[in-house]
């Protein structure tokens, strides 16, 4: 009689998008290791499952071309299943199973359950806060909320996320101690709308409160804020943030437009006067804070004008960190109705014009640094260098801190003082002392 030897599955799951992906697929990993299944992120495996990211176009078109990649990997044999899962599948599904059929099963954003099955797992509810980070061991995001109530007109988040849903505070600390206790020392707050969190559990906004009960949590030193949205913003934060240590002088709250003709289309509620009086009440109550935002151009109708207030406001607010896209014409949003009348070309250029200026303005910025030396976290080692941040800098889109790994040793994962000796556009040069 023939045997057949049982292969060991091994479970690669693959991210792609923002960083509510990271963390959607640490929750899948830290599952499926309960359940006793090998996982891993990004390596190699004989199950495959690609947490998709269906945002903006190019995002659309890199998670069709991995999932392609891998059928075709499963066609010659090298993977045995392919399972997809995140936004794209939740937003695309039909259209998904039609034109790639050699996939094994398609999962929308809160299948998580059903995905588990497919993969001979379970679904604990127990492990609150149970993950399998994939970041570098000393930061970690944490999400405080999924989906969104904003209905700005450009978006397609509330289609693929549905509505917000604020996780309870005691959830989040207990999250939060346990990733400290594996050695986390930074918490990245994320959420599709920090501003909003605790409008439905608590009645309020609350995330002073919640900032206040993770500030205890033992291990924890850094604790971060992103995505937070203008209107209603919840100012008892910036008292929070002046008081506490922990919590960074850091707030990443993307502003898309200032005219307020696009902000109008865009459904913004909010004002180029609202907008840049509440930055100034921002700088006003915490004169040390970072404030990172994100642009849009090229939105259907922005005229010449229109670009030259944003452009000149850019110039006035002198950003710390500004990220600059292309208008996404995205089907079932609002803006859809519109005419994507700003041709490609014409984005890019005005694209590229807020980010030269932005380049000089933080390099001014960066110049004021030299001579001063700054707490910075050692994230890790490339090349010859260590690279490490500043509270006022995210992982993965802000300034980094290099110091020459030749001439110094650093740990990765700890904090040290770092007198900075040269400042570039983007970058500091710095070494311990």
């Amino acid at each position: 009689m023939r045997t057949k030897t049982l292969k060991k599955n091994k479970i690669n799951v693959v991210t792609l998008g923002c960083s509510k992906n990271v963390y959607d697929s640490e929750v899948l990993m830290g599952q499926l290791q309960a359940n006793d299944k090998e996982v891993v992120h990004e390596e190699e495996g004989n199950i495959v499952v690609i947490n998709t990211c269906g945002f903006i176009a190019n995002a659309k078109e890199e998670s069709v071309n991995t999932i392609l990649e891998y059928v075709q990997k499963k066609e010659d044999g090298a993977v045995d299943k392919v399972f997809v899962t995140g936004c794209l599948s939740e937003r695309y599904k039909p259209d998904l199973q039609k034109e790639i059929p050699n996939v094994d099963d398609y999962f929308g954003t809160s299948e998580l359950p059903g995905l588990l099955k497919a993969l001979g797992a379970d679904y604990k509810h127990e492990l609150i806060g149970e993950r399998l980070t994939t970041t570098p061991k000393n930061y970690a995001y944490l999400k405080i909320a999924e989906g969104c109530d904003r209905p700005c007109s450009f978006c397609a988040i509330p289609i693929m996320r549905g509505k917000h849903k604020s996780k309870p505070i005691e959830e989040m600390v207990t999250e939060a101690e346990k990733l400290a206790a594996k050695g986390v020392k930074e918490l990245i707050l994320i959420a599709q709308d920090l501003t909003y969190y605790g409008l439905d559990l608590y009645k309020k906004r609350n995330l002073a409160e919640l900032l206040e009960a993770l500030v205890k949590v033992e291990g924890i030193e850094w604790i971060r804020l992103h995505y937070a949205f203008p209107a209603g913003f919840p100012m008892d934060v910036l008292e929070v943030m002046n008081r506490e240590p922990k919590v960074c002088n850091y707030l990443d709250i993307p502003l898309q437009h200032i005219s307020d003709r696009i902000l109008k289309s865009m459904r913004r509620g909010t004002t180029e006067a609202k907008t840049t009086k509440l930055l100034k009440e921002f700088r006003a109550a915490v004169p040390e804070m970072t404030i990172r935002t994100t642009l849009i151009v090229g939105y259907p109708g922005e005229t010449e004008e229109d670009f030259e207030i944003l452009k000149n406001w850019v110039i006035a607010m002198r950003f710390e960190r500004l990220g600059c896209f292309t208008y996404s014409h995205e089907e079932n949003t609002h803006a859809y109705t519109l005419v994507d009348d700003v041709p490609e070309e014409v984005k890019q250029e005005r694209a590229n014009i807020i980010m030269e200026i932005q380049s000089q303005i933080s390099w001014e910025l960066n110049q004021k640094k030299v001579g001063e030396t700054f707490r910075c976290i050692i994230d890790r080692k490339e090349g010859n260098h260590f690279i490490g941040r500043t509270e006022f800098d995210s992982p993965d889109v802000d300034n980094e801190v290099l110091i020459d790994a030749t001439k110094h040793y650093v740990k990765q994962g700890e904090f040290v003082n770092v007198k900075i000796t040269e400042a570039a556009d983007f970058d500091l040069y710095g070494e311990p002392v």
